[in-house]
């Protein structure tokens, strides 16, 4: 199903940004959040896929209660959560409790991660927990720098590029999965 990793010549001596790993990710988190408005610490859904030695060992979905509390018409439109998903759903550290010890020391990577990781820096200092500074790549620039002709870069294109039909785009799992998906053949 995947395709070997893509590779830049080292002896190019080309100089990768920043959102590319320099080298190949033998582990590392695929991280996907929905949120319920605008704020970025209004997470309602978090969905984590780990990655090791190119297989998917482990996923996590969990809806997220948000802060702020309430939702815009469009974002429920999107990915159809609502107040009534979310009302008595655990704050956002009793759900990172359940992952933190899995994720500790692995780099993210996220299709899109100025999203993905300005939401996970807000929840931590929201919640005052210590935020380790994560390492976070993205698929979304990196699959426009290194696999160049596709038709687009959105996830589900990228994704069925390297054999993964998506069948539930913005759930947040299904997503953290895609994104896992081509995170194995590029990075």
């Amino acid at each position: 199903m995947f395709e070997k990793r893509i590779k830049v010549k080292d002896e190019d001596n080309v100089e990768l940004p920043a959102y590319i790993p320099k080298k190949h990710l033998k582990k590392f988190v695929a991280i996907d959040f929905e949120a319920a408005n605008g704020a970025v610490t209004s997470v309602c859904s978090m969905g984590l896929v780990i990655v090791k030695h190119n297989r998917i060992v482990d996923r996590f979905y969990s809806l997220v209660h948000p802060v702020p509390n309430h939702y815009d018409f469009y974002t429920t439109k999107v990915h159809g959560i609502s107040y009534k998903d979310t009302d008595t759903a655990e704050l956002f550290p009793e759900v990172w409790e359940k992952v933190a010890d899995k994720v500790n020391g692995l780099p993210f990577v996220a299709h899109g991660k100025s999203f993905d990781e300005r939401c996970l820096k807000a929840l931590h200092e929201l919640y005052h927990i210590p935020y380790p500074d994560y390492p976070f790549y993205c698929t979304h620039l990196g699959s426009e720098y290194l696999v160049p002709n596709l038709e687009n870069h959105k996830l589900q294109t990228v994704a069925k590029h390297f054999g993964f039909e998506m069948e539930h785009h913005h759930n947040a799992l299904a997503d953290a999965e895609a994104c896992a998906v081509i995170a194995m053949n590029i990075f």
